[in-house]
């Protein structure tokens, strides 16, 4: 039997010392055929499982779901697949963001060996441009096609437009203290609108555009409302462990995983669970693995397991792949940076940053906060962080600090103009969507 105490601790269990911290990248992409720009379904020759044993020949190892292959392990990274067959990179935990793009590297070196053998193309954005929900092959996974699917559709909203259709890139902190927990998340929470702004990168939806910079971010705000956003308390001084496990206790849980199989238990809040009241469960059956797994199933911009999640970003190339990690170790890795960070983001009010996510979301970085515009906003961050690299002197071959994969967003807000806002610009220059230039451009 499980109780708060043992969700407390799975947290404070994540705690590492300051030689130990290290960063994880996690980005997902679209596989599509070149001749149609449909794309690839699970089975067949040109297909999702024709993919994954040309990487179990590079000494990736299957993991299985009954028959069907649904993920790869290989030296602590994983390759998963999301609902609508998002190809899904997550690397290893390396000490340097200089560590996590060699990886990147490696891992894209083989995706365009594997173009050219299937005539297919791996894009980079944050929501399918074209196409309809209905046009999407589906992942045989049991959490999709039995739990999520169904729970989804029943909500309403726009669930399975997050599930099927949109992409994102991630990065992983790790905390020394429950005290740099605290800190790193409420940081990292307000500044989640700002990083959406900056890596807008969804703007069409169904062949033009969907009057969104990050339309990927607007279907975040329509699905599944008690476990996905910025909850205010994440945002707020003194922030704690057990604040987060009553948070994640609230909420319904998806299912119970025994033997191989999904049981539905959305009716139900993980407080109910360990507190008995499952007609089939006992509080003596519910397990600290259940508790990972619940936690897994919250979806908030940044969540919170054994290490800190920023889920703010849309899917996008290769610089911007590199660019996320480098603009958080900045900020969460440099004592000083993660202060002066604090020292601003302390002052926004809470209200006045719900209004401006829902305005970057629409407007970008065009969007005010405290009659401070987000592009000036995003300059004084981006230096901050930018200074903590430096600070941090990890050097690439060439001399380098980190600092060096900042470029692509110092560019963005040099030009007062995100991914999205480019691609919008050419589709008016153009007056339609040019499908195969478009996914030419942002394919890696």
């Amino acid at each position: 039997m499980i109780n708060k105490q043992d969700l407390i601790n799975y947290f404070s269990d994540g705690i590492k010392k300051d030689n130990t911290l290290r960063i994880g990248t996690e980005h997902e992409k679209f596989i599509f055929k070149q001749n149609d720009l449909s794309l690839i379904p699970y089975d067949g020759d040109v297909s999702i499982q024709a993919i994954f044993q040309d990487f179990v020949k590079e000494g990736w190892k299957e993991v299985k779901e009954g028959n069907n292959t649904i993920a790869l392990t290989k030296n602590n990274a994983s390759i998963t697949l999301e609902p609508g067959g998002q190809f899904e990179l997550s690397g290893a935990p390396l000490k340097s963001v200089h560590e996590t793009c060699s990886e990147i590297n490696s891992h894209l070196d083989l995706t365009k060996k594997l173009e050219k053998k299937y005539n297919i193309g791996f894009l980079g954005i944050g929501f399918l441009p074209i196409g309809t929900l209905e046009e999407i092959p589906m992942v045989p996974k049991k959490r999709y096609a039995e739990i999520m699917t169904p729970y989804m559709r029943s909500l309403g909203g726009l669930g399975l437009e997050m599930m099927y259709q949109s992409a994102t890139v991630q990065a992983n902190f790790d905390f020394t203290s429950e005290e740099d927990m605290g800190k790193k998340i409420n940081v990292s929470s307000v500044l989640q609108p700002l990083v959406t702004g900056l890596f807008a990168n969804s703007p069409f939806k169904n062949n033009q555009p969907s009057g969104f910079e990050s339309y990927r971010g607007h279907v975040w705000t329509r699905t599944d409302s008690d476990r996905t956003g910025i909850p205010k308390f994440l945002t707020e001084p003194n922030m704690s462990f057990e604040k987060y496990v009553d948070f994640a206790l609230d909420i319904p849980v998806y299912a119970l995983i025994r033997d191989g199989n999904y049981i539905r238990c959305t009716d139900y809040s993980f407080a109910d669970l360990i507190e008995g009241k499952h007609y089939e469960f006992s509080k003596d059956q519910i397990t600290i693995k259940d508790w990972a797994d619940h936690i897994s199933t919250i979806f908030t911009e940044v969540r919170l397991k054994t290490f800190i999640e920023m889920r703010g970003a849309d899917a996008g190339g290769y610089n911007t792949l590199c660019a996320l990690p480098a603009f958080w170790t900045g900020i969460l890795y440099d004592e000083t940076a993660l202060e002066e960070a604090l020292s601003i983001t302390s002052k926004l009010d809470y209200t006045d940053l719900m209004n401006f996510r829902e305005n970057v979301l629409e407007h970008g970085l065009n969007s005010t906060i405290n009659n401070i515009e987000g592009w000036d906003l995003a300059e004084q961050i981006v230096k901050i962080s930018s200074e903590g690299l430096n600070r941090r002197a990890k050097l690439n071959l060439y001399g380098d600090s980190e600092a060096v994969h900042l470029d692509f967003l110092k560019d963005i807000i040099k030009n007062k103009e995100s991914n999205s806002m480019r691609m919008i610009k050419n589709y008016y220059a153009q007056d339609t969507l040019n499908q195969k230039e478009l996914f030419q451009k942002e394919s890696f």
